[in-house]
């Protein structure tokens, strides 16, 4: 990811003072540093007490409507994801010592990581990747495109990419808290470090497929985040990554890596011996003495809690290192590939044999692509329900039906001479912040009564 240097930049080099704005976005611009709790620690409260995280606890990781308690929704693994990012955080701050800003600590590089962590699957919609697409491709269906008449192109490619990390931002930035009017005003530091995709629909062609962090409703956001933070400009609305989205990337990696492969066992789609073999490579001599102790006897979690944690170690401590010898294109925004490719050959091999080991064996799973065929059929009624029914209000001309349906969004339901994709997009804050359980009940009552 290069500069192009038709938009000029003051410096070749990012600046931490800058990157590390503790200024609140949508705040009245002052820094509330309390003793004892920073603003990127409050920026974890907001997050971590925000209706938008609770849902999480009934939204798909990686297996939709499990009822097997030890299985990880997305809430357990944005809480997993930001302990291995707060680890990261710091231990990049202690590398960095002396090149920190004055005031800013290692602890509070930590802090900033774990939130944006906490925050970074905030707008998954429900059934995870599979409700994503399920969004996508309703948009970009024949029989739909009616819907999209009236919408500029740039509008229309915000709903037919639908993308979890721009709607991601919306919530921060818009839906939660003071809705509309700043959202969690988080910290500029922290909202730069969860933006994995500072660009629009636009430029969302990407080698991890159509991928983008901000809608046009947040265009304006999106600019006054990379003003602050400092982030180079590429092209119109494209900036380069901030240095910290590589941390955020790397923690929700390593949890997807490895933690989410337990799960596999769990649901017997996986062997024990697999992902044994798999950590006792990563770890090589340094094996806990603890497991040498247990025996075939011991549950299987048990037993891969004492290489997991071992593991998860050498991972941060490689990441942590590859982040510190990588630090001058992180900061001049050059940095083309994420930062197992600049560790170790044994641990970019580990994370890329774990991925290639859960897409054979769990992604493609028949009884997982069954449910999450379904997830297409419950968000495809969803949406065209709703979506009628915001058309309908534009209009001005509500059928009984559609009132019915625009009640069940409440006072931010779509109002009459509203501008169509603003309609669009509450309704589409609505269904996204549903959780899966809520969309199939939603769902199924729209397609007709059911006894409870």
């Amino acid at each position: 990811m290069y500069i192009n240097y038709e938009f000029p930049v003051t410096e070749l080099f990012m600046q931490w003072q800058s990157l590390l704005c503790p200024q609140r976005c949508g705040g009245d611009g002052h820094f509330d540093n309390d003793a004892g709790r920073t603003p990127f620690h409050k920026d974890q409260d907001r997050v971590i007490f925000s209706s938008a995280f609770r849902r999480l606890d009934r939204k798909t990781q990686v297996h939709p409507l499990s009822e097997n308690d030890h299985i990880h929704t997305r809430l357990t693994h944005s809480l997993e994801a930001s302990c291995v990012g707060r680890s990261l955080g710091a231990r990049v701050g202690e590398l960095l010592g002396a090149e920190l800003p004055a005031g800013v600590s290692p602890a509070d590089m930590g802090a900033i990581v774990q939130a944006a962590c906490l925050a970074h699957d905030i707008g998954n919609p429900p059934f995870g990747h599979t409700g994503e697409d399920a969004i996508r491709q309703w948009f970009r269906d024949s029989k739909n495109q009616h819907f999209l008449q009236g919408l500029n192109p740039r509008e229309q490619e915000d709903l037919k990419c639908f993308e979890g990390n721009a709607q991601g931002l919306r919530v921060l930035t818009q839906l939660e808290y003071h809705r509309f009017d700043g959202g969690m005003r988080l910290t500029y530091a922290t909202l730069g470090a969860f933006l994995k995709y500072p660009w629009t629909s636009a430029d969302a062609k990407t080698p991890k497929g159509e991928k983008f962090g901000a809608n046009q409703t947040e265009l304006n956001i999106l600019r006054d985040i990379a003003q602050h933070v400092g982030l180079h400009q590429i092209s119109e609305n494209k900036y380069c990554r901030h240095p910290l989205v590589y941390l955020v990337e790397a923690a929700d990696d390593i949890c997807y890596a490895i933690i989410d492969l337990e799960d596999g066992i769990e649901m017997n789609l996986i062997r024990y011996e697999e992902l044994e073999s798999l950590l006792l490579n990563l770890i090589g001599d340094d094996v806990p003495a603890a497991y040498g102790e247990m025996g075939d006897s011991e549950p299987a979690r048990r037993r891969l809690a004492m290489l997991r944690g071992r593991a998860m170690d050498v991972l941060v401590n490689a990441v942590s290192q590859a982040f510190f010898a990588q630090r001058e294109k992180l900061l001049a925004g050059t940095l083309e590939k994420d930062l197992f490719h600049y560790c170790a050959p044994n641990i970019s091999e580990a994370i890329e044999t774990a991925k290639q080991l859960a897409r054979r064996k769990i992604f493609n799973n028949p009884s997982k692509a069954m449910i999450e065929i379904g997830a297409y059929t419950t968000l495809g009624s969803l949406l065209d329900a709703f979506l009628t029914a915001a058309s309908e209000a534009v209009r001005g001309e509500v059928s009984f039906r559609s009132q019915r349906i625009l009640d069940l969004i409440g006072r931010h339901a779509p109002q009459p001479g509203w501008d169509l994709y603003h309609a669009y997009m509450r309704v589409i804050d609505y269904i996204a912040g549903m959780t899966d359980d809520y969309a199939v009940d939603m769902a199924q009552a729209i397609r007709g009564l059911r006894r409870s």
